[in-house]
């Protein structure tokens, strides 16, 4: 009788053994309001910025502003219609450029920076996103002046000693050449 009570006790406690495991509950769920409140937070920045650029933009009636998909503003100091040829993924592009505030106030200059050589989307420069995408919209020879939102330059980081955050700045990109990728 013993024998029997011992296996089936031992049959229980190995049927109760292979249950599976009860997954952990967080403690605290968080509401993800700082996240929306950064969302927002964010949209009302570039509000502000988007007003003060469209004002600048008005008042400079000597040029003709053209909007990118990127989301700023642009217009051509020197434009090559005979050129065809505007850089593409894995091309490696010469250029040179410069950073100013909107009041034309030098932050860096096309002196400082030197000649750039960028592979195009593939190289891990530190250029902001707006320069990156301003050279795609050139032709080899061509020089534009772009107003970049804080978003597409320094955003929240600035440049320290230099540039505080969230400001918005103008870029002179001049593309000395454009060398093909093979694959292209």
């Amino acid at each position: 009788m013993t024998r029997i009570f011992i296996t089936l006790l031992t049959l229980f406690v190995t049927l109760l053994a292979c249950t599976s495991p009860e997954a952990r509950r967080p403690i605290k769920a968080t509401s993800g309001s700082f996240y929306t409140e950064s969302a927002e937070r964010n949209r009302k920045i570039f509000e502000g910025e988007k007003s003060m650029i469209e004002a600048l933009i008005k008042n400079d009636s000597l040029q003709e502003y053209l909007t990118s998909e990127s989301g700023f503003w642009y217009y051509f100091n020197n434009q090559d219609t005979t050129q065809i040829k505007e850089a593409n993924i894995g091309d490696l592009v010469t250029f040179t450029y410069n950073i100013k505030k909107l009041d034309g106030s030098t932050v860096i200059s096309t002196t400082e920076n030197g000649i750039i050589s960028y592979k195009v989307d593939q190289s891990n420069q530190d250029l902001i996103s707006g320069i990156r995408d301003g050279i795609k919209l050139l032709k080899e020879g061509e020089t534009a002046t772009f107003i970049f939102p804080s978003y597409k330059a320094f955003g929240y980081y600035g440049i320290e000693k230099k540039l505080g955050t969230n400001i918005p700045v103008r870029s002179t990109i001049n593309l000395i050449s454009i060398n093909q990728n093979q694959n292209n």
